[in-house]
């Protein structure tokens, strides 16, 4: 590839002369050699596996089949009342998905990279015209086609509005690949770093996420009684780009011809921004030097990093481990998607019950729990790099104090996190006198989860595989795996047991007005039971640490 387009881009000069002057090449002249490449990359591709070649027939076959359905769907809703709303709707979330698919695939498609080609002798305007030729090749395209498509049948009423329509559908692809490409661009580097691996660990997290919103957003417009519901979201969504070049062919069909004129200038002025930003977004990176090229800093990035969460923390080993704790947390990519998924469902699982209302004040508890279950395999979250902490640990109080500052670092996390939840199901559900006993309930569960979650890493540790993003547990450990903790969440639920009888007590005792003790008595056994939790896992941990580095390094 980049000796033809080498050969193409110059041409030979004068004998004797010494020099070859470069031809510039125009996108018309790029963009068939970018499409046979995007063509030649998929043909490659396939031919690697039959698996892999069954895997995309199937996936087009499916596609195609959706496609042709939601095509019928929306000519089908032509003349409905809502079918203006719905497509602007419809065609805004499609935008979403082509401006979140580079940052969740980034190696999806391998022309979403175009760092590949910085050494080639192209002009960036030649090229973005070639790369955009290029980007629509494939299904994502033709699905898009399809949607956008029905869309501006089902609005379209009358010849101004078809003729609109010829240049809207295309103009409405464009700006949703373009946008794609212009993310992609201006976070490449991002993308194809560590933490761009991280992005795409956590994408199975939110479209799991999302889909619950939908189910939900879906309900919500069933006992609204249809699509009028969205009317106001729509009138928003109308003159956003490009569901403002849809919006301009339901405008046109309604006669304000001024109005469609206003929307679907937005829309190509969205366009020509995006392809701006787009050839900015490659001068850089074609230009600019990255980290690879530059010297790694000296003093100034030291003191930085004295400066920063370190100074926060207490001195001495607890510090340290707090610090590596929550590193973990921002840095290994399986570590962050464990914890983004506590953090997500302990918050969906209230708040969802409560804005549905048949929701309890009760289930803010869910939030400790899920975050209570990040204290078990403590030492199988170092993976291999545990003997590292092993060599530290001579004795039970070096164990003591390397639990405690972990236990340290989860609440940091999970005290504030707990608290926001328990406020935020308090103040949908308007049971604010219940807030007290349901923080205290929280804390003790929480403390309670820190305490058998100690107990089950000294004695049930098991290996996080790092060679697989679905993988959670080596082979022939998840028994081990459910002991710790399926084992550490009931030992939890009995530890709180006082808590919850004190509550129960005091409601059947009819004395409501003293719930409010649960918040002090919780707090207290929450961080009791946690110290006590510490203190007994603390010789077991000692006394287990080659079995412990055993168990925890066969992944």
């Amino acid at each position: 590839m980049s000796a033809a387009l080498s050969g193409t881009a110059s041409t030979a000069g004068p004998v004797g002369s010494g020099t070859t002057p470069v031809v510039t090449l125009g996108t018309r002249a790029l963009a068939p050699v970018f499409v046979r490449l995007k063509l030649s990359l998929l043909r490659n591709g396939l031919r690697q596996s039959s698996g892999r070649t069954a895997a995309y027939v199937v996936s087009v076959v499916l596609a195609l089949l959706i496609a042709a359905g939601q095509l019928l769907g929306l000519i089908l809703l032509r003349g409905n009342a809502g079918a203006g709303i719905l497509v602007v709707v419809l065609t805004a979330l499609v935008a979403l998905g082509w401006a979140m698919l580079p940052l969740f695939f980034p190696s999806g498609d391998e022309t979403l990279d175009p760092s590949r080609l910085v050494m080639l002798p192209l002009r960036p305007r030649a090229l973005i015209g070639a790369l955009l030729a290029a980007s629509l090749v494939g299904i994502g395209p033709l699905f898009t086609l399809c949607l956008v498509l029905g869309s501006a049948i089902a609005v379209a009423h009358g010849g101004a509005a078809v003729a609109l329509s010829v240049v809207v559908v295309p103009l409405v692809l464009l700006v949703c690949v373009a946008l794609s490409r212009a993310v992609a661009a201006a976070n490449i580097r991002l993308l194809t770093s560590r933490k761009g691996r991280d992005l795409a660990v956590l994408s199975g997290l939110v479209i799991a996420v999302g889909i619950q919103f939908v189910n939900f957003g879906v309900q919500k417009l069933s006992e609204a009684g249809g699509l009028s519901a969205l009317a106001p979201v729509a009138d928003v969504v109308r003159w956003l780009p490009p569901a403002s070049a849809i919006g301009a062919v339901d405008s046109v069909s309604d006669g304000a011809y001024g109005r469609a004129a206003l929307q679907l200038l937005l829309s190509l002025a969205a366009l020509a921004a995006l392809m701006y930003s787009w050839q900015r977004s490659l001068v850089k990176l074609m230009t600019a030097p990255d980290g690879s090229t530059i010297a790694a800093a000296g003093p100034a990035a030291r003191k930085e990093s004295a400066s920063g969460l370190g100074r926060l923390l207490p001195d001495g080993r607890t510090g340290t481990v707090m610090l590596r704790s929550l590193r973990y947390v921002w840095r290994d990519p399986k570590t962050k998607a464990a914890w983004i998924t506590s953090l997500a469902i302990g918050l969906i699982v209230p708040l969802v019950n409560a804005l549905q209302g048949n929701g309890s004040i009760y289930l803010a508890c869910f939030a400790a729990g899920m975050l209570g279950i990040q204290m078990y395999n403590q030492f199988g979250q170092d993976t291999s790099a545990f003997w590292m902490v092993a060599l530290t640990i001579s004795s039970t109080r070096d164990a003591y104090l390397e639990l405690r500052a972990r236990a340290f670092a989860l609440l940091v996390i999970t005290l504030p996190y707990s608290a926001l939840v328990t406020v935020g199901t308090a103040a949908l559900l308007g049971d604010w006198q219940a807030l007290p006993e349901a923080l205290g309930l929280s804390f003790a569960l929480l403390g309670a989860m820190m305490a058998t979650g100690a107990v089950a890493s000294a004695r049930f540790p098991y290996s996080i595989p790092q060679d697989s993003a679905y993988k959670n547990v080596a082979p022939g450990q998840a028994g081990l795996a459910w002991i710790s903790i399926l084992g550490g969440m009931l030992g939890g639920a009995l530890l709180c047991a006082p808590v919850i009888g004190l509550t129960i007590g005091l409601h059947v005792s009819g004395a409501d007005g003293l719930t409010w003790l649960v918040l002090p008595v919780g707090t207290a056994y929450g961080a009791l039971i946690a110290w006590a939790g510490v203190r007994v896992a603390a010789p077991q941990t000692a006394s287990r640490l080659p079995e412990i580095l055993t168990a925890v390094s066969k992944g």
